[in-house]
């Protein structure tokens, strides 16, 4: 997506009024939720809480187990299991 610049007032109340052709490309809607971040420059951010999740999506994923791995322990338990069970 390109860079653009608006102007954006803020009313009497302290809300911000996006233009209209911005909430046209975002999908916002009247009663939309959106998440803001200011940044320690000032800079604000604005996501929609679905955008947020999905960029989320595996960024903890090295912390997950390895299932592969896992596996191959049960299945050599199991197998370890078996061998004294036959001979009990």
């Amino acid at each position: 997506m390109d860079t653009h610049q608006y102007t954006v007032h803020v009313d009497q109340r302290g809300r911000l009024v996006l233009p209209v052709g911005i909430r046209h490309q975002l999908g916002i809607e009247q009663g939309s939720t959106l998440i803001m971040t200011m940044h320690e420059d000032g800079m604000l951010r604005l996501i929609s809480p679905a955008e947020s999740a999905r960029r989320g999506r595996g960024l903890l994923r090295e912390l997950a187990p390895d299932t592969m791995r896992d596996q191959h322990l049960a299945d050599e338990l199991i197998a370890e299991r078996r061998i004294e069970a036959e001979h009990e």
